[in-house]
């Protein structure tokens, strides 16, 4: 398989994970009405709704810049896809594919509910770290292996065969 197939495949493979993902957790589960459920001591599934972007920056209350996410997460999409057209390795196109998914994820929470449904809640203590879904896991292991792709084509660290 060609690392374009590839990182499609894992794209709409993500995609389709976060997706279906939140319209159990929304649906069935019923988050909203069962309220904080605890996984583990440090684990809890909650419901927030995200109107900005990570960690709730650019917090977005208006209908035009909800509008403006959507477009820019569309945008980076696009940019991400045009450079997983490039590549010629399965890690980075993975990467590049993990990051488009977690992106439309995102990106069709906001056309659809205005705003991105995020669930899980890590905590020690009193200590609580932001609320994030699968997409954002998928954005972040994605940027990582963007990283790990990078350095791995460093001259330095290349294989001399």
């Amino acid at each position: 398989m060609s690392p374009f197939r590839l990182g499609v495949l894992v794209a709409v493979l993500s995609f389709a994970a976060d997706q279906a993902h939140k319209l159990y957790m929304l649906g069935p589960f019923d988050i909203a009405a069962k309220g904080r459920v605890a996984l583990a001591p440090f684990l809890d599934l909650v419901l927030v709704w995200n109107q900005g972007v990570s960690y709730g920056l650019f917090s977005q209350g208006s209908d035009g810049g909800r509008w403006l996410l959507i477009g820019v997460g569309l945008a980076g999409a696009a940019l991400f896809s045009w450079w997983l057209w490039q590549v010629e390795r399965a890690l980075p196109a993975i990467a590049l594919g993990l990051i488009i998914g977690g992106a439309l994820g995102n990106v069709l929470d906001r056309f659809a509910y205005g705003a991105v449904a995020d669930f899980f809640l890590f905590h020690v203590g009193d200590f609580e770290w932001y609320v994030f879904n699968l997409a954002d896991v998928w954005i972040v292991a994605g940027v990582i292996g963007v990283i790990l792709a990078w350095m791995s084509e460093r001259p330095q660290n290349a294989r001399k065969t």
